[in-house]
């Protein structure tokens, strides 16, 4: 015997959620990493936020990706157009930088960011 009455959200329920195979294509490849800093609040990016990086995917024009650039990791987002490549930052009140991608540039992509999980901010 119950009391009470039937949870509201009971109608909403479609089974057990396994957040991995939903945030998680490829676990072999798949990574997780903190974002530090301000550079990319325009892409909805924010300081502590949790990125789920995955390698084996390839960079697509504005891709947000993990880089190494110079020997330090980077969040980034990637541009391709028939000028060149290009990385640029997403800063605050618009100020975005684009770099191009040269052959003198020690440079790399480790992988692309397919979600970030932050919390919502009040």
């Amino acid at each position: 015997m119950s009391a009470g009455f039937p949870s509201p959200a009971q109608d909403y329920l479609d089974g057990k959620l396994d957040l991995n195979s939903y945030l998680i294509k490829h676990p072999a490849a798949t990574f997780f990493m903190r974002m530090t800093g301000d550079a990319m609040v325009s892409a909805g990016i924010f300081d502590n936020d949790l990125l789920i990086v995955d390698r084996s995917i390839q960079p697509e024009n504005n891709s947000i990706v993990i880089a190494v650039l110079n020997g330090e990791l980077t969040v980034k987002k990637i541009i391709k157009n028939q000028q060149g490549t290009y990385i640029k930052s997403s800063l605050p009140n618009n100020k975005e930088n684009n770099l191009e991608i040269t052959e003198d540039i020690d440079f790399s992509i480790w992988g692309v960011v397919t979600k970030v999980i932050h919390e919502l901010h009040r």
